[in-house]
């Protein structure tokens, strides 16, 4: 197999086992507008990295300064998201979509200022995901980040289940539930500026989604209902590698369609 075959096999794993428990969670807290939310303002993430790369000389690659950027606006927007709800003046869908559209137009907005000054954007294997194009510094982005992902998802594990739950009842038990729904929201934010390039901006929340609605039904445990995900995951990123390598489909959205199609099979 062609070394970048392997590596976009790797990081699709890599993706696959991150994004597998986190999705549980985004299934069970009803939380997938969110995920859309921080998915639209990456967009301005993107913009901000271009931005940066056409105005100043820093020794990091166009590549790092997007992930980078894209990491501090999808932060930035979760803790006001946070600060917005503790004043209980909208409800948080109201405020999902205000945020999610003001991010994404102040991100087109941005794009089509850095366009007039003369630079050619390309934004398909963003939007889209371009799995075949994974280098060896995406994996170390991929594996790094997820380790960091998955560690602080087993260190808030039990809080978070509890919340998600009861989240009164873990008030009542002294567990710091702001801080974990904050803690919860910064992994997304982390998942979805890693994930980018892989899944694209316009999908990562479909696999964030699709295969822990599968792996529900044949879960008996939280535990498993993770491991099943990932597990799912991974199997819809080698069959979409399969359908873009043989039929020559777009790979971001061949991998959503694989985990589309496991779901539809599994679904009675």
């Amino acid at each position: 197999m062609d070394d970048f075959l392997w590596r976009a096999l790797m990081g699709g794993f890599g993706i696959a086992l991150v994004v597998g428990p986190l999705g549980c969670f985004i299934v069970w807290r009803r939380m997938a507008y969110f995920g859309e939310t921080l998915a639209h303002s990456a967009l301005l993430g993107i913009a901000l990295g271009f931005w940066i790369d056409l105005k100043f000389t820093l020794d990091l690659t166009l590549n790092t300064l997007v992930i980078q950027a894209t990491l501090a606006v999808c932060i930035g927007l979760a803790l006001l998201l946070v600060i917005l709800q503790a004043q209980n003046r909208l409800a948080t869908d109201t405020l999902l979509g205000i945020l999610a559209h003001s991010a994404l137009s102040l991100g087109l907005v941005t794009l089509a200022f850095l366009q007039s000054e003369g630079l050619r954007i390309s934004l398909d294997a963003y939007l889209f995901g371009d799995l075949l194009a994974v280098t060896q510094s995406d994996l170390y982005w991929i594996y790094g980040g997820g380790g960091l992902i998955l560690l602080s998802l087993g260190f808030i594990w039990q809080s978070l289940l509890s919340i998600t739950i009861h989240e009164e009842l873990a008030q009542v038990e002294g567990i710091p539930v702001t801080w974990i729904r904050l803690a919860f929201m910064l992994i997304v934010a982390l998942v979805i500026a890693i994930a980018m390039k892989i899944i694209g901006i316009l999908l990562i929340t479909s696999l964030l989604i699709i295969p822990a609605a599968t792996a529900r039904r044949f879960a008996h445990t939280p535990e498993q209902m993770a491991i099943f995900a990932s597990l799912i995951g991974c199997i819809a990123v080698a069959l979409g590698l399969y359908m873009s390598w043989h039929w020559d489909t777009p790979t971001g959205p061949s991998v959503v369609l694989a985990a589309s199609l496991l779901f539809i099979l599994t679904f009675k």
